[in-house]
């Protein structure tokens, strides 16, 4: 969405594109390929923060590699939430659920921010396999008012299918 003295602003949106298939209680995961910290986060959170010792004032939500995110509950204070949250991970067919982080010690620009990689989402007794992080046109988006375009500065696209009930 924009970018951060050391790193971007990302809001992340799973779509469940499954006509009869509700996705209950999704995690998401991905391995950086810096040394990225995410800073901050709303509508979702991660499971563990990880080893963030090197941070003396300013301690980031996640320090972890391959950090696991979930969604957060229904009535979540309004000031921890975004569009399309916290439905405790209940993904309903045709519908999306997205959260924001603040990702930092990442790249500054288009040049220099990588995309993370090995993208897994999982379900309870749901298993998904996910393709690679591609790099696509930037997503767009109407204002409320329905008067101004805006972009995104980067998007990155993973799809990740349904493998098979277990």
């Amino acid at each position: 969405m924009n970018w951060t003295p050391d790193g971007y602003v990302a809001v992340v949106t799973a779509y469940n594109y499954q006509k009869q298939r509700s996705v209950p209680g999704w995690t998401m995961s991905w391995r950086w390929t810096k040394k990225e910290v995410i800073w901050s986060m709303v509508g979702a959170q991660t499971t563990e923060q990880g080893d963030c010792s090197k941070f003396k004032f300013n301690i980031p939500h996640s320090c972890m590699r391959k950090p696991i995110v979930v969604d957060l509950l229904p009535g979540t204070p309004y000031n921890q939430q975004i569009a399309n949250c916290c439905k405790n991970g209940i993904l309903k067919p045709g519908l999306e659920s997205s959260f924001q982080l603040a990702v930092g010690n990442a790249g500054t620009s288009s040049k220099t921010a990588r995309m993370p990689v090995n993208f897994t989402f999982t379900a309870p007794k749901q298993q998904y396999i996910c393709g690679p992080t591609k790099n696509v046109r930037p997503t767009r988006f109407i204002t409320a008012d329905k008067r101004r375009m805006t972009r995104a500065m980067m998007t990155w696209n993973i799809t990740c299918v349904f493998h098979k009930a277990t």
